[in-house]
């Protein structure tokens, strides 16, 4: 039985759902599992039929168990995509968070949240990840994935130390680039969003991808109002990020 690689580590439950890891690591993933119960998850986790792991695994009450080493590629991300990388498996460290998700979008205990912290404080002082490539699922696999969810609190866990966080800007109800727009203004936003990271085509042309990635960006950094329509708060959120402001 491996030993965890971290001391935040209560014990090692090993996943047969992992390979060579290809890549150095460069970000962590956050998820939510989206399952009843924390029993569930950690089945389905550690079954060699779903093959589908994360490295490791945070229960409501802080509980950390490590399912797959830091040094092979958990199967946790999917088809995804980050500033270039499209084996975000191979580039990332992977936490599963006990959450039923979004049919029951309900507060993260805040044990569970300081115990992420400390674990990410750990990989990313250990793997050099900076608070940029602390990422959502959502982030990186577009249209596709939702967690951990516009009701993560992504501002308590950058004040603990893990992560990038502005204060969104507020909704003011301005006008918005959206589908149809195209032109300079409409390619300056797709510019900003790949540069942060996200997959989107600089065409000058909003089409739906756009508003696919436009929508991700909301649920992480601008979660008031996930419409998938730049207004005046998500530009403004974006371009505070981009300067490299804020926790």
């Amino acid at each position: 039985m491996p030993s965890p690689d971290t001391p935040h580590a209560a014990d090692f439950r090993p996943s047969p759902n992992h390979g060579e890891r290809l890549r150095p690591i460069s970000s962590l993933i956050l998820h939510y599992t989206g399952m009843p119960t924390a029993a569930a998850a950690l089945a389905l986790l550690t079954s060699a039929e779903a093959q589908v792991s994360s490295h490791y695994f945070v229960d409501e009450d802080g509980t950390i168990l490590q399912l797959v080493p830091e040094a092979r590629r958990a199967w946790h991300a999917g088809r995804s995509f980050w500033a270039g990388e499209e084996d975000m498996n191979s580039a990332s460290i992977g936490i599963e968070i006990v959450h039923p998700g979004h049919d029951d979008p309900r507060p993260f205990p805040d044990r569970q949240i300081e115990a992420v912290a400390a674990l990410g404080r750990d990989i990313c002082a250990r793997c050099a990840i900076v608070p940029q490539r602390v990422l959502a699922h959502s982030d990186i696999a577009i249209g596709r994935k939702v967690d951990p969810g516009e009701f993560f609190p992504w501002k308590a866990l950058a004040e603990l130390g893990v992560g990038h966080y502005v204060a969104p800007a507020p909704i003011a109800g301005s006008a918005a680039l959206e589908p149809g727009a195209s032109g300079e203004p409409v390619r300056e936003l797709q510019r900003a969003l790949a540069d942060y990271g996200y997959r989107i085509d600089v065409s000058g042309a909003y089409d739906a991808a756009s508003a696919g990635a436009v929508a991700a960006f909301q649920r992480h950094f601008r979660p008031g109002l996930i419409d998938g329509r730049a207004d005046s708060s998500t530009i403004a959120t974006l371009r505070a990020l981009a300067a490299g402001t804020g926790t």
